[in-house]
């Protein structure tokens, strides 16, 4: 491994959460060194996140095949972490719309890694209550719930209303002009009348994962 990669070995026993490798931005030669590591059957299970698939493309044959790859939510993973058991609790994945879906398979993907049980619930927008209101019921069998929107992200306010649950907010880059790339929708979830919903940055659904797992963790 080169020098230039220094892994956080103890993240896991520190803090629950192993280290992930975020892949944009990283030179070529670096991310090839690391998806030559990690491969399924180096009994080290890691994350690889905004891993576009010319990069893995690159990489020989059976190395690839060495991967679970997800083109949607960018996503990768030689091994991954034990599941947990039926105690440990599960994860709700609300979507305004499929638009959003890069963000919440993100999430998704992160919490498949790290062995939590989830579900997605998509296309619950409030221009079309009922679709949330229908699915409520279901939603509330979770022990917390992820919630991904852009354009104005009423929805974050709307279900923080309506769920006793943990409510992470992670406002998507999905929108019109205004939307600034998600901006608004992280202003407007910021700004909620509902209390006590946390807010992640603009398109991590990465980091709503692992804030859902801290939770998990601690009812455990």
């Amino acid at each position: 491994m080169s020098e230039r990669i220094l892994f956080d070995e103890a993240r896991d026993a520190r803090i629950g959460l192993p280290e992930a490798v975020f892949s944009e931005g990283k030179d070529p030669e670096s991310l090839k060194e690391l998806l030559l590591r990690f491969r399924r059957g180096c009994g080290h299970p890691i994350l690889f996140t905004r891993l576009s698939i010319k990069a893995l493309e690159a990489l020989p044959e059976d190395v690839r095949e060495g991967y679970s790859y997800d083109p949607i939510s960018r996503t990768a993973y030689g091994e991954k972490l034990p599941e947990r058991g039926e105690g440990y609790g599960s994860v709700a994945i609300v979507t305004a719309g499929t638009s959003d879906a890069f963000v919440s398979h993100e999430a998704g993907r992160t919490l498949e890694y790290l062995g939590v049980r989830h579900e997605y619930f998509e296309d619950c927008g409030v221009a079309g209550l009922w679709r949330l209101e229908k699915r409520l019921p279901e939603i509330n069998r979770h022990s917390v719930v992820i919630v991904c929107a852009g354009l104005d992200a009423a929805i974050a306010s709307v279900l923080g209303g309506l769920t006793g649950r943990p409510l992470i907010a992670v406002p998507t880059s999905v929108g019109y002009g205004a939307a600034s790339g998600g901006e608004t929708a992280l202003h407007s979830m910021l700004c909620s009348c509902a209390p006590g919903v946390a807010v992640m940055n603009i398109d991590n659904g990465y980091g709503a994962a692992c804030a859902a797992v801290r939770i998990l963790n601690s009812r455990a």
